[in-house]
């Protein structure tokens, strides 16, 4: 008896559900690790729930929102996270491009300067920060070092305000700025030297190069490194932390910071995972610009 054959498709119910037993662990897994702790966090943050006046907690509904925008440190911790967002996120852009640009010449031996471009990316955000706390140490510091030897004067770097934040944005883009350049770096390597050579041919200049080939083709890049060090910038928690404190005061207090100030000091995990919430959105909301801008340029 002749038998029909198999035929594959997507509406086959059997290879449906083979996808999802198969899908089902990873999907389980990321709901634990990623869903969950995300729903919990909403579902504190309407809730009066304080360790120091004890372990009950009782539903407040929007409060602590409320609170949130009423809360003058609040506002603080969001305008000194929008100007570290503000200055260290073009900072590495412009700084990981020039490295990029750097690393994708025709070096004979390339491996050193890729070499160049991982270590400060690897380096762990808390190391980078005591380091550049020591550099910027106002008796002992490389940087009035050399202040002092050019003939100025020493400054107080890490306890002034002004000084301070612009040391911690100094320390961000000389960190982030390697993790820029790796991703332009792997877009540079995707242009096609066709075109170089065809821009060479036509008697372009290097500017024209640039402008007409280089930065066109290499904008879905920067839009990624954009998006990874906007997100990440917004979190911003190590290095100020291992530099300051959020001092002097909370000059230079993040909203990270802020948030595990109350959670973790002062065990207002209630009003605390409403200004994490808060912070969750802010981020979502700046990806869903850029999302929003790449579809934009795609069609």
């Amino acid at each position: 008896m002749p038998t029909q054959p198999y035929r594959r498709s997507f509406g086959d119910m059997s290879e449906r559900a083979l996808a999802i037993w198969l899908l089902l662990p990873a999907g389980l897994l990321l709901g634990f690790v990623a869903l969950y702790p995300v729903v919990r966090l909403i579902y504190t943050s309407f809730f009066q729930y304080q360790l120091t006046q004890g372990p009950e907690a009782s539903f407040i509904g929007l409060a602590n929102y409320v609170a949130a925008l009423e809360d003058a440190r609040f506002w603080n911790a969001f305008r000194n996270t929008a100007l570290i967002v503000l200055v260290t996120v073009p900072g590495a852009l412009v700084v990981g491009l020039g490295l990029a640009l750097l690393a994708n010449l025709p070096f004979r031996v390339k491996w050193p300067v890729r070499l160049g471009l991982l270590l400060p990316w690897a380096l762990p955000l808390v190391f980078v920060g005591l380091i550049f706390q020591w550099f910027f140490d106002s008796q002992y510091g490389v940087v009035n070092d050399w202040i002092v030897r050019l003939g100025g004067e020493r400054q107080f770097w890490l306890f002034r305000p002004d000084l301070a934040f612009w040391a911690i944005c100094f320390t961000i883009i000389w960190k982030t700025s390697s993790f820029v350049a790796l991703i332009l770096l792997a877009g540079l390597q995707t242009i096609p030297k066709e075109l170089y050579e065809a821009a060479e041919v036509d008697g372009a200049s290097r500017w024209q190069v640039f402008w007409r080939i280089t930065l066109p083709l290499l904008t879905p890049a920067i839009l990624v490194a954009m998006i990874f060090r906007t997100i990440t910038a917004f979190q911003t928690f190590d290095i100020p932390y291992a530099m300051t404190k959020g001092g002097p005061g909370n000059a230079t207090e993040t909203l990270a910071m802020y948030v595990r100030v109350t959670s973790i000091e002062n065990l207002n995990f209630g009003y605390g995972s409403a200004l994490a919430v808060l912070l969750f959105l802010v981020s979502m909301a700046i990806t869903v610009i850029y999302l929003r801008y790449i579809r934009g340029a795609d069609d």
